[in-house]
């Protein structure tokens, strides 16, 4: 009987440790803290949570995992299975993507966003881009159009942004350079500080940035109407860890995604913008809003420009650039 119950034991320790083998737990690599551009990748982790009964969890970290420009570095060696970055941050490393961040666009909503990101991430060129990293590209996190937070004397023209420092990444920092503007490119956890001692007097974020990291607490002035563009911060995982997992896990990440990308939408704009404006009015920020002939101005100075310039340079290193160009501006004729 003794031997019975040992036995009996030692096949439950074994289907027990068995079962804690099988779990599955990823970390994932973010930055700053909880806020609405992170929203989807934490309701991402809430339902694969849900959907394995535990056997599969997302471990967000936010910043102790990596430093935000190194997350694609982290992803690409294994560091860590799953990461948000911002295409901005080293152009070199996702020259596909930065077709996104082009100004004036003319993108209108988040979910057109979310619709252009996909597109372009399942492009065959891209897939190759981010494969140099051991990446594959998960989902977006869509951000509406920028606009400026500044210091001192609010612009009454756009011809006051002459020699203005502005902290500004990507195709938004080459539009702002043709208003004779000088961009700044820093990741977003440096920009307040940064705004304080002067190194920039403006600052070029979506609403929800410039909340969360203080910008708005030291300014006088945003620009309501300028609009030149996004910035493109996807959710990557490591393949190989992608590759992993079993068909369950694999299926509940994956057919998570328009769900979390929802969550976070609704939460964008039901819950982000509605703070938005009573923020600006509680701080006495000034509205400064340009006249339609000057963001004219501006758009043609800077939009197709910045689109020659960028096919010419991604052409030049064996991408079909023309290509994810007319495929960006096709849908969005598209859609309107």
């Amino acid at each position: 009987m003794n031997k019975s119950l040992v036995r009996i034991t030692g096949a439950a320790l074994a289907f027990a440790f068995a079962g804690e083998a099988m779990a599955v737990e990823w970390n994932v690599s973010l930055w700053g803290k909880r806020r609405a551009f992170t929203e989807h990748v934490e309701r991402l982790a809430e339902l694969v949570a849900e959907k394995t009964d535990g056997g599969f969890s997302l471990n967000l970290s936010y910043g102790g995992l990596s430093k935000n420009r190194e997350n694609l570095d982290g992803i690409s060696i294994g560091a860590f299975e799953m990461a948000q970055f911002c295409a901005g941050y080293h152009a070199d490393k996702n020259p596909t993507i930065t077709v996104l961040e082009l100004p004036f666009l003319g993108v209108s909503s988040l979910e057109q966003e979310v619709a252009l990101s996909m597109a372009v991430y399942q492009h065959p060129a891209t897939v190759a881009d981010l494969g140099r990293w051991n990446a594959t590209l998960l989902m977006p996190s869509p951000l509406p159009q920028y606009n400026i937070v500044g210091t001192g004397q609010a612009p009454a023209s756009l011809a006051d942004f002459e020699g203005l420092a502005v902290r500004a990444t990507g195709g938004i920092g080459r539009a702002l350079e043709t208003i004779g503007a000088v961009p700044t490119s820093m990741s977003a956890t440096e920009v307040r500080q940064a705004m304080d001692s002067g190194v920039v007097k403006a600052v070029s974020f979506a609403p929800h940035a410039h909340m969360s990291f203080g910008t708005i607490e030291n300014a006088n002035w945003w620009t309501t109407n300028l609009n030149p563009g996004t910035v493109n911060c996807p959710v990557v995982v490591n393949t190989d860890a992608l590759d992993a997992l079993s068909d369950e896990h694999r299926e509940a990440l994956l057919g998570s995604v328009d769900e979390a990308l929802a969550h976070y939408i609704s939460n964008y704009n039901n819950n982000t913008m509605a703070a938005w404006g009573p923020a600006l009015e509680e701080r006495g920020i000034t509205k400064v809003t340009f006249s339609d002939d000057e963001i004219a101005a501006f758009r043609e100075a800077a939009a197709a420009p910045a689109a020659a310039a960028w096919i010419e340079e991604n052409a030049a290193r064996g991408l079909p650039a023309r290509e994810l160009y007319e495929l960006v501006t096709g849908l969005i004729a598209e859609s309107s």
